[in-house]
């Protein structure tokens, strides 16, 4: 491992923005499940999470234009995390906060109705492995189990496969009773730019004006970016 990588790693441990929960942690939940609000955030405003959040640039951008929300990227990448908490740090966003771990231990790391919204945005599709797909069941019940009532999820993504793939997965299941759905679908788009349709009051701001490095690969490239929005 590269020195300056193992230098970020130790740094990391100083920053009062990151928190860890790694796989020798498995044994028992973190620290502040269900304490976020009272121990990391010191208030009681609503906390969002980033799921798979790179450099963090969409937490950041949330959090600079939503102070009223707190925001939590998720990664397993430190080289990552430490850039975002750098970045964090240095625009004084005392409402952003990163947790390095893996996305599976979700239910480990906050307690039921602890947050207020998911953003999922430009995941790995996983081509050919759905149930590692971000937006399988397997991840969404993960996601209600955390959520509050209602609790709403955002996917941004260029994967048309992805896209369709959780159309599919959040559409009525014929395992349920009559009338009841696994999530309500709340937006939907294929093309986020050219839609016809105007996005739900107040999302411009996240859903448009934030654009990752990777989006703006994707879109110089002439890629549609699909979005979804629908709660569980």
């Amino acid at each position: 491992m590269p020195k300056n990588k193992l230098q970020r790693f130790a740094e990391l441990k100083t920053f009062s923005n990151v928190h860890e929960f790694l796989f020798t942690e498995r044994d028992h939940d973190f620290s502040l499940r269900g304490k976020w609000n009272s121990e990391h955030f010191k208030n009681n405003n609503p906390i969002v999470l980033e799921l798979g959040c790179g450099k963090g640039e969409y937490s950041i951008g949330l959090g600079e234009n939503y102070p009223n929300k707190n925001f939590i990227g998720i990664d397993i990448k430190g080289a990552r995390i430490w850039r975002g908490s750098k970045n964090a740090q240095e625009k004084k966003l005392d409402n952003v906060a990163f947790l390095r771990t893996q996305i599976e231990y979700i239910e480990r790391c906050f307690a039921q109705d602890e947050i207020s919204e998911i953003w999922i945005t430009f995941p790995d599709p996983q081509p050919n492995k759905e149930k590692k797909r971000l937006t399988h069941s397997i991840f969404l019940n993960r996601y209600k189990n955390v959520l509050k009532t209602n609790g709403i999820v955002h996917l941004k993504t260029d994967s048309a496969e992805l896209y369709e793939f959780t159309l599919e997965e959040i559409h009525p299941s014929p395992t349920l009773p009559k009338g009841e759905r696994s999530a309500k679908l709340l937006f939907a788009t294929n093309d986020l730019y050219q839609s016809p349709n105007p996005l739900p009051l107040g999302e411009e701001g996240g859903v448009t004006n934030i654009k990752t490095h990777y989006e703006k690969l994707f879109t110089a490239k002439g890629k549609k970016i699909t979005y979804l929005k629908f709660q569980l």
